[in-house]
């Protein structure tokens, strides 16, 4: 691992562990499988501002992203979800945070690929997806998840959701909160290719240091010239973001939350 994070002094990175190797390939693990790596206010942090980092850290070429355990990130914990709810400050660092794990992540220089290495929901979703290169077991399944909480769908999803899949599967998966597996992603186009869990790790490293050892400037400009697509989507992104966080605010997020925590079918009004 690059020296730069044992001696970075800004960040607590403790929710995230990082390993290097000689070619650039930088592997960052999200690190809460105790809790199927889901998302708390500390998570959240990190995740929103290591790209900016990993972008000023010369010893990384390109980044691997994954998911300790079972789980790539099942979600917002809930616990942290449930504190936000009627809680406009909480809220407020919330909606920077998620808008910074997009915006930071489009506009670091490296190489982002993500492999997917099991559930994913969320705000662990959003850096699955936003990824420039989404790797997926076929047997992992993904879901926004929002609407099951009683909140709209922002994080992510209204930024790449339709430019990945289509505006029909985006509405009906968004909406619907249905989950999707690894070989459905794949084939509707939400994921670049999913491959069984087995030889996950070996082809996003592969991936990887083929990008590492090819021409950088010539990657990251082909990178930044395809997200000029994305950025296009940015009003709908914000406007999506503000939904999700004026829900926050509502009385429907409070049911989604106690419905998940005891397992059971929410009673929206």
């Amino acid at each position: 691992m690059s020296d730069y994070f044992d001696q970075y002094p800004g960040l607590s990175f403790e929710r995230v562990l990082f390993d290097g190797d000689d070619v650039g390939v930088l592997l960052m693990t999200i690190n809460r499988p105790d809790r199927l790596n889901a998302t708390d206010a500390a998570t959240h942090r990190a995740l929103s501002e290591v790209w900016q980092d990993i972008d000023s850290d010369p010893a990384t070429r390109v980044v691997v992203v994954t998911g300790a355990g079972k789980a790539f990130s099942a979600g917002g914990d809930l616990e942290w979800i449930e504190t936000m709810v009627g809680d406009y400050d909480g809220m407020k660092v919330a909606f920077k945070e998620a808008g910074d794990i997009v915006y930071r992540m489009m506009r670091c220089d490296k190489v982002i690929v993500s492999a997917i290495n099991g559930v994913a929901v969320g705000a662990g979703l959003a850096v699955a997806l936003m990824a420039d290169i989404s790797l997926m077991a076929e047997e992992a399944r993904l879901t926004d998840g929002h609407i099951r909480l009683g909140v709209a769908a922002g994080d992510h999803a209204n930024i790449i959701w339709p430019l990945l899949c289509g505006l029909a599967k985006a509405k009906y998966y968004l909406i619907t909160s249905d989950f999707v597996d690894g070989k459905t992603a794949d084939q509707i186009g939400l994921v670049s290719k999913s491959v069984p869990l087995e030889n996950l790790m070996d082809e996003a490293l592969n991936v990887a240091r083929r990008i590492a050892t090819g021409p950088q400037d010539a990657a990251r400009w082909t990178k930044r010239a395809l997200n000029l697509w994305v950025q296009q989507a940015a009003p709908a992104f914000d406007a999506s973001l503000a939904f999700e966080m004026l829900n926050f605010m509502g009385h429907d997020v409070k049911e989604g939350a106690a419905a998940l925590r005891e397992k059971r079918k929410p009673r929206f009004d």
